[in-house]
């Protein structure tokens, strides 16, 4: 009984051997291989340091691929402290080269940290500083690699693009708004140190930083660097306070180009006000539109059948009753008897009070609200304003007509080009963008693309369309829109002079918003223009005088990127007295020298080579010239 009990007892102290046992070769077993991987990291990491790589910001292109805004490879400056041996001498070369104080300089040298970089002094080091300080060698001095925005244009197209900080970090426009895509994925190399933060000998691991998605465009860059440099022009010319330009696609909502002024340098933007860098005028300011808005009143009242502009006349006087206030014409005697389409040539506020009486003004109000004033257009921008619209309950018979001609209301400039867009695109309204794809940085994959959005249709019918575009062409060839004009070319447009309203709520005096919409070709629009000069002194404060050249060299430019076909079909000139006349060109090629001189009569003609026969002229046969100006013929 007694050896039975002692070995029952030697099993079972066996038995539990046996068991830790198996539980100790199985939490080996866990550790070595189930958590290997884990356990290394930890390890790892108590005996490993990671000095930071920066990555590359994505690059914004323009809709051909030029480049907007990419990166320059800088230096940064970081600290081992544990490392460093004399830290009086590594501080007070530092500070030197740095340009710091010896205090502030210590102050990182020996701060009790493992990794400490030197932040702000020590970021965007170029290289003639890095190298200095590399030169030196001294151990806990690393310098890494870092990434800084570099924009090649340097205020060009400043306010959609924005900036970034001292990080990379978008911080307005664009870089903001899109800054989880652009904003790449840091590297690193790791190296080992011991305990007191001593550096091993030992391999070291280089991680690489992946950068971050491109973003391409919808803005055409040569065209926004002739709308930047012919508002830059104006502004200088005209001593103007701001001045704004948008081009448009009406049919997509594409914008080719977006200018505010004053602007901004974003490698610098430190050195400007908030104001100029946080507001970008085209799609922020509030401002009365003027006369480009008759637009709008002139479209309510062909589409509700209210008027037939070519048949219908109205006799100006210079000024209208409207409940006991006269609200006068421009011109101070008035226009006189003129058809409702002179009306629209001319801009004369009476009339167009007269059309808006007869659309009524809940369908006028209801038509301003189709067109998307009072509201965001949605673009994929920040700081977007809704502008402010009467509550019709507080319209009276006054508000009512100052409406039918811009004056009362306050509406944004890309408002103005996405609702006239509408209006000359059959009706049909397009949400503007500016970003046009997102792409992969080294393949160039797409991975996002945004497209056209129709958001409204048929807000008027295609018949009103086309006749607006008419009297608007008509606006353009014999009307208050005449500088805008392109010989050879169909263009449609309408000025605007706005009185400015000052903090007291009073109209200032002498103080404008000179302004021009436009578009062409005028038949099937594929570009619309908007141009304002805000506050320019020294001149007649007219938008046909101001802001109507603008447009006319930047439409120019745009007839050469988009291959804009010129047009015969369009409303002929009648040129003033002071005006140059431009003519067709006779094609003499193929004549003999005497029919060619003939022919060409009222040129002053050139002609070299001793043949008889005219093989060659400038310019072209057809083409459009200035009156009286020198044809040159080449003979055989």
């Amino acid at each position: 009984m007694f050896f039975y009990d002692v070995h029952k007892r030697i099993r079972i102290v066996l038995l539990v051997v046996s068991f830790l046992f198996l539980l100790i070769v199985l939490r080996v077993f866990y550790l070595q291989v189930i958590e290997y991987k884990e356990l290394k990291n930890l390890a790892e990491n108590l005996w490993s340091r990671n000095l930071p790589v920066g990555a590359d910001r994505g690059l914004i292109l323009d809709r051909n691929g030029k480049i907007i805004a990419s990166n320059e490879t800088t230096a940064g400056l970081v600290l081992i402290p544990n490392q460093i041996v004399n830290k009086e001498e590594v501080t007070k070369m530092l500070s030197e080269i740095l340009e710091v104080s010896y205090e502030e300089m210590h102050k990182h040298v020996s701060k009790k940290t493992s990794i400490e970089r030197v932040h702000p002094e020590g970021r965007g080091l170029s290289y003639e500083i890095a190298d200095k300080i590399d030169s030196y060698n001294y151990d806990g001095v690393y310098l890494v690699k870092e990434s800084k925005r570099y924009y090649p244009y340097g205020n060009v197209l400043s306010h959609v693009i924005g900036y970034v900080g001292i990080d990379n970090q978008g911080l307005s426009g664009l870089e903001l708004l899109y800054d989880d895509v652009l904003t790449g994925e840091n590297g690193s190399i790791k190296y080992f140190s011991d305990g007191k933060g001593k550096k091993l000998e030992l391999s070291e691991i280089y991680e690489s930083p992946q950068n971050g998605m491109n973003i391409t465009l919808t803005i055409d860059l040569d065209l926004q660097l002739t709308l930047e440099n012919e508002l830059n022009n104006a502004m200088n010319k005209y001593n103007a306070e701001g001045a704004i330009g948008i081009v448009m696609n009406p049919k997509t909502g594409e914008i080719y180009a977006m200018s505010s002024k004053p602007d901004f340098n974003p490698i610098n933007y430190q050195n400007y006000s908030a104001e100029v860098i946080n507001r970008n005028l085209a799609i922020w300011s509030n401002f009365e539109p003027g006369s480009t808005f008759k637009i709008v009143t002139l479209a309510s009242a062909i589409n509700e059948g209210k008027v037939n502009i070519f048949e219908e006349t109205y006799f100006d006087t210079g000024s209208i009753n409207v409940s006991g206030t006269h609200l006068h014409c421009w011109k101070t005697k008035g226009h006189g008897a003129q058809t409702f389409l002179e009306v629209v040539e001319n801009s004369c506020n009476p009339g167009f009070v007269v059309l808006g009486q007869r659309v009524g003004k809940e369908k006028l109000f209801e038509y301003i609200d189709k067109l998307g004033f009072g509201s965001k257009t949605g673009i994929d921008l920040n700081g977007e304003s809704t502008g402010i619209i009467f509550d019709l309950e507080k319209v009276g018979p006054l508000e009512h007509a100052t409406t039918s001609f811009g004056q009362g209301v306050s509406v944004t400039a890309l408002q103005q080009v996405v609702a006239v867009s509408a209006i000359v695109n059959n009706g049909n309204m397009y949400k503007p963008y500016v970003v046009k794809s997102v792409n992969e940085p080294e393949t160039n994959l797409l991975i996002e693309e945004n497209m056209p959005t129709l958001t409204k249709e048929n807000i008027i019918t295609k018949e009103t369309s086309g006749t607006v575009r008419y009297a608007l062409e008509s606006v353009v060839a014999n009307g208050s829109g005449r500088n805008a004009y392109i010989e050879g070319y169909r263009i449609g447009g309408k000025t605007g002079t706005a009185q400015k309203v000052g903090s007291d709520g009073r109209y200032m005096v002498g103080n404008y918003v000179l302004s021009f919409i436009g578009f062409m070709p005028a038949d099937d629009p594929e570009v619309v223009i908007y141009i304002a000069v805000d506050g320019a002194h020294n001149t007649v404060q007219y938008g046909g005088t101001v802001s109507a050249p603008i447009a006319n060299n930047v439409l120019k430019t745009a007839i050469e990127i988009f291959d804009l076909k010129s047009s015969e079909e369009g409303i002929p000139r009648e040129y003033l007295y002071y005006e140059q006349k431009y003519v067709t060109v006779p094609d003499v090629i193929g004549m003999t020298k005497k029919e060619a001189i003939k022919t060409l009569y009222g040129f002053n003609v050139e002609y070299s080579g001793s043949g008889e026969t005219v093989i060659e002229q400038n310019p072209k046969g057809n083409s459009k010239a200035k009156e009286n100006s020198t044809v040159k013929i080449l003979l055989n």
